[in-house]
């Protein structure tokens, strides 16, 4: 049976990496899917006919989680278009890495605007269709940084650090409504932005992990699945660390 079968789901930034993966595995499971992405309009309309040959109803949107006017468009136009909204993920966000010492006001800014004020946007939208109908699964995407943090990524740690205190205050918020909010951090996932980079730097990151390699954009959908499904209906305000065994708390 589909875990997911009947319900809508949106992941926001989905055009590529780990948000690609999440739409669709969750698709593979039932679900229709909505989808954001900002830059990438050939890769975002790919996607949407490689969901729809999955047999789900799929409608990519052009919009900018970042901002609170756009995000809240946005709701309103899943709901139109897809009648109910069960599953939330806030996937979309950025790095603009860089020491302290040299990084700029405007590189930090705008990686919590992007990373961490996104969050917010959206889910501050959605929380009414969820109210209303009583029940949703809201999952944050935040990362092995936010927890343990990395030198030359302040602005990053930040802004992932920010979803898991955000994220555990929202599930105690709407838990009594039935709407259950959680977050996934990441460790080291190769995607295609992985791919650039040198490979003796990323088989020296293998080499770091406990389970000698690095997750996949399947090992994080597999996580959310679990969290939007009826099999967590009673986990929310929690952290789920998908690494490798890179970091354990």
């Amino acid at each position: 049976m589909k875990l997911l079968l009947g319900k809508t789901a949106l992941v926001t930034g989905a055009s590529r990496g780990i948000g690609r993966g999440i739409a669709i595995e969750m698709a593979k499971q039932g679900a229709n899917i909505a989808f954001t992405y900002l830059s990438s309009p050939e890769k975002a309309a790919t996607l949407e006919t490689e969901l729809a040959d999955l047999g789900i109803k799929a409608k990519g949107y052009r919009s900018d989680a970042s901002d609170f006017k756009a995000a809240e468009d946005l709701i309103n136009a899943v709901v139109t278009e897809f009648t109910t909204l069960d599953i939330v993920v806030n996937n979309a966000g950025i790095t603009r890495d860089n020491l302290l010492m040299r990084m700029s006001e405007e590189q930090f800014d705008e990686v919590i605007k992007t990373n961490l004020k996104s969050v917010f946007n959206v889910i501050k939208a959605c929380q009414r269709p969820m109210l209303k109908q009583r029940s949703g699964s809201i999952i944050n995407m935040t990362s092995i940084v936010g927890v343990k943090g990395n030198a030359g990524q302040a602005n990053y740690a930040a802004s992932k650090a920010g979803i898991i205190g955000f994220t555990k205050s929202i599930a105690q918020e709407l838990g009594s409504r039935n709407i259950r909010c959680n977050a996934i951090a990441p460790g080291f996932i190769e995607t295609e932005m992985t791919d650039v980079l040198n490979q003796d730097t990323v088989k020296m990151w293998r080499e770091q992990i406990p389970m000698k390699r690095g997750g996949t954009p399947i090992d994080i959908a597999n996580a959310c699945i679990f969290l939007a499904s009826d099999l967590s209906t009673y986990i929310t305000g929690q952290t789920l660390h998908v690494n490798g065994g890179l970091l354990t708390i």
